[in-house]
């Protein structure tokens, strides 16, 4: 039996914002763009792992009006769980990565205890991303 991941799912509270940040900034392709009932659902890839899907999607897309705004709640304080990256060059990525629009800058790349080098932000939506050096 062969098991590999397929996709993620990233919450984002404005998929304008958030499609501006990983298709332009983090360089991510567009594979898909789905919309229904009023929500867009925007699947990416990145060059070299392309079978692994990134999934952008709203707060109350597919869910109960309840639902959607504990999310959307929990969005809104980046309380959701982070998404990892890494690059061949991070001090080049973290540059371009801290200075796009609506990004907030958590840690500039340093030296981390568990072996790696990285650094850590947040998308315009409030996710938290970590970006080490690969």
């Amino acid at each position: 039996m062969t098991i590999s991941l397929s996709h993620v799912h990233i919450l984002v509270d404005d998929p304008d914002a958030a499609l501006a940040f990983y298709r332009d900034t983090l360089g991510l392709k567009v594979q898909n763009e789905v919309e229904n009932g009023g929500f867009r659902w925007i699947t990416l890839a990145t060059d070299s792992q392309p079978e692994i899907q990134i999934v952008l999607s709203q707060p109350h897309a597919g869910r109960s009006q309840e639902d959607g705004d504990a999310i959307a709640a929990l969005l809104a304080k980046g309380e959701l769980g982070p998404a990892f990256f890494r690059t061949d060059n991070l001090d080049a990525t973290f540059e371009k990565v801290a200075a796009a629009p609506g990004v907030e800058v958590l840690s500039e790349p340093a030296d981390q205890f568990w072996g790696v080098r990285d650094a850590a932000v947040r998308d315009p939506a409030g996710n938290m991303l970590r970006i080490e050096q690969g």
